[in-house]
């Protein structure tokens, strides 16, 4: 199994983001897919959540509004577009796949099973 996060960089407070998580490995659309952030000094924060199906999804109060998380079945893919960035926001930014297939949404981090590498996100005021 194999996640790949990338898309950050460097932008400035009210910016926006894109960021991809590609996959391979795994029944990708059986799985719910999840991403975390870890800032400096702070422990790891569940921030968006997408069921296998797309259904619903689900976010951080932190981030509720300004971030929507979607997929992309058919490429095993998942996407986090970041608007109206704050410095707060800043971050390495990691995917991760639900550990167990067919099930509902966590920001449990230890009901996740692979890890994607991060991806940083830096947003300057």
């Amino acid at each position: 199994v194999q996640l790949q996060a990338s898309g950050g960089g460097l932008v400035q407070s009210g910016g926006s983001l894109r960021l991809s998580c590609a996959t391979s490995g795994f029944t990708f659309d059986h799985y719910a897919i999840g991403w975390f952030r870890e800032a400096p000094g702070k422990e790891l924060e569940g921030i968006a959540c997408i069921p296998n199906s797309g259904s619903h999804t689900y976010y951080a109060d932190s981030v509720k509004g300004r971030f929507t998380i979607s997929r992309d079945n058919a490429k095993k893919s998942v996407y986090l577009q970041m608007n109206s960035l704050k410095p707060e926001d800043t971050a390495v930014y990691y995917c991760a796949v639900l550990r167990f297939s067919g099930g509902g949404c966590s920001f449990d981090r230890s009901y996740y099973q692979y890890w994607g590498q991060g991806t940083l996100v830096t947003v300057s005021s």
